[in-house]
């Protein structure tokens, strides 16, 4: 997150207050370090642009980021001390003051996208790249639960996969927040969708526009006969050969996350394994970590005007719920998007 400048921006004559609330993690650890603090307005540099911030929402990578796990991270996260101290990827809300170097955005438009954090305060700084315009017809809830997991199933399905009309994929992990997004934007792309979830959400997912719905409690989506072109993985709960099995030649295995083996490594294990038993298979396999450009973000924004995708929200919080938020986040069992909405 951009650091603050010693100079109010009120001082400036913007009319812009010198602090706001935010949400602060100073130093790693659960939800027992989130607090609500009084911090200084943050000030664009020369390509940012200074957002007041209508909502955000929360994406399991702020969990990773509050609790510094796996400590792979922890040499760009920050070895002793989490750099990111505010949580909150996603944004939507209003430029209300732009860097000396900015041409793409200009005070008063009303945009959404990806930053490095900071979405969990009144106000943030971010690269002018990272944002687009939003919508007229889009909410501002529904815009900020779109851009980290929305761009993460359009990276994983059109990028990584390049998914075509009338292929059949799988949505392994389909209820949470990639999940409902993947399923959407397949079904958008044209393709036959077979989700996977538990017995709780397979009505929520069947909703989604899935063509077959598996309750990972009684259906086992290895032993069901199907093959498919794409399988996109949230969850990482089965082998490399058992994904494999279920993969038509020339299918795409894209892995989005895995299981959680140690607090040092997390998916790596997992990833390992697949990419060195997919060299030896006429399958592909792709792990990725989505990233903010303009153009998947302008898709989005196109798939969420026309109602071709509709974020599923499980609740909107304010600060003060962000703790217990990350908290659920952190057993890896959500339903849909938690948003937040700084009061």
């Amino acid at each position: 997150m951009p650091t603050a400048s010693p100079a109010p921006i009120e001082s400036r004559g913007t009319g812009l207050p010198p602090t706001m609330r935010a949400v602060v993690a100073r130093r790693y650890g659960t939800e027992d370090v989130v607090s609500i603090d009084e911090m200084a307005v943050p000030s664009p540099g020369a390509t940012e642009v200074l957002i007041r911030v209508d909502a955000s929402s929360l994406n399991a990578l702020d969990w990773h980021y509050l609790t510094g796990t796996p400590y792979l991270i922890r040499p760009s996260a920050g070895l002793r001390r989490p750099r990111r101290i505010t949580p909150g990827a996603d944004v939507c809300g209003t430029v209300v003051a732009v860097g000396a170097d900015v041409t793409l955005h200009q005070v008063g438009d009303a945009v959404f996208g990806e930053c490095q954090g900071g979405g969990c305060g009144a106000y943030l700084a971010t690269d002018q790249g990272s944002v687009v315009r939003l919508p007229e017809s889009v909410s501002v809830e529904l815009a900020a639960a779109t851009p980290v997991a929305g761009l993460t199933a359009v990276q994983g399905l059109r990028t990584k996969a390049a998914l075509q009309p009338g292929e059949h994929v799988l949505v392994n992990g389909a209820a949470g927040g990639v999940g409902t997004f993947a399923v959407q934007i397949a079904k958008a792309m044209g393709a036959e969708v077979t989700a996977v979830c538990s017995a709780g959400n397979v009505e929520m997912v069947r909703s989604l526009g899935a063509d077959t719905v598996l309750d990972y409690g009684t259906e086992d989506y290895v032993d069901g006969g199907a093959r498919f072109d794409v399988m996109l993985d949230n969850v990482g709960n089965r082998t490399p050969l058992e994904n494999l099995s279920v993969l038509k030649p020339e299918g795409r295995y894209v892995a989005v996350s895995g299981p959680k083996e140690n607090r040092w490594l997390g998916p790596v294990g997992h990833v390992v394994r697949s990419a060195l038993r997919f060299r030896r298979a006429s399958q592909s396999f792709h792990q990725f970590t989505a990233s903010p450009n303009q153009p998947d973000l302008t898709f989005l924004g196109e798939l969420l005007a026309d109602g071709r995708v509709v974020p599923r929200i499980d609740r909107i919080i304010g600060l003060e719920g962000v703790a217990a938020g990350l908290a659920e986040i952190g057993t890896g069992h959500t339903r849909a998007k938690i948003v937040v909405v700084p009061d």
